[in-house]
């Protein structure tokens, strides 16, 4: 198959604002692919629904949301989908490229920031590939241990797990911000989209 044919598939593709880590508030194009080789227990993600779309149709749906250039390949997990030759493509149209992955297979090149969010602690017999990343961002939920897991990043966060119950929700923050209180190397990172009610 031809990288003019070669196909991906796309859970969704929307404009709204990055609600995590690093790049907080920053307006973002969201390319989410479909499928996981992970199941993680408090995953919100549709995991099977989606359209294939080629690079082409990709940067030309990204287009319409002109003039954010900032893209974030999400998931599921991009990894297991996203090529160099895709990566190229956006960046011949003047995009920055930020990715989301569990951690557990090789970043394409040419990716300009990588946030490593591992899973380990809750999906067994997930092993780690990435050992280095721009931002490394571990769920907490006031049980697991936090840990870097051997990767080094410029920027470390834990981020409150999402458990669907709100005084849970609020005992877990909580205990997030104690544990960054006492380990000041760490960061809060917050899901404010959730906050401030946005996709």
């Amino acid at each position: 198959m031809s990288n003019a044919t070669q196909t991906f598939r796309v859970n969704e593709l929307f404009y709204s604002l990055q609600g995590e880590g690093r790049w907080a508030g920053r307006a973002a194009i969201f390319v989410r692919f479909a499928q996981c080789n992970l199941r993680c227990p408090f995953c919100d993600t549709d995991f099977e629904d989606y359209r294939e779309m080629t690079a082409r149709e990709i940067i030309e749906a990204a287009g319409t949301f002109s003039p954010c250039k900032f893209i974030v390949l999400t998931g599921g997990e991009p990894t297991l989908q996203a090529t160099p030759e895709l990566i190229g493509q956006l960046h011949g149209q003047g995009c920055y490229v930020a990715m989301e992955t569990n951690g557990t297979h090789p970043v394409p090149k040419g990716v300009d920031w990588v946030t490593c969010s591992p899973k380990t602690a809750f999906v067994d017999k997930a092993s780690l590939h990435l050992k280095r990343a721009d931002e490394l961002k571990i769920i907490f939920d006031g049980i697991h241990p936090v840990d870097t897991f051997g990767i080094e990043a410029q920027f470390y966060y834990v981020q409150p797990c999402d458990v669907g119950d709100p005084e849970k929700n609020a005992a877990i923050l909580q205990s997030a911000i104690e544990f960054v209180k006492s380990h000041p190397e760490w960061q809060l990172s917050l899901q404010q989209h959730k906050l401030i009610h946005i996709r």
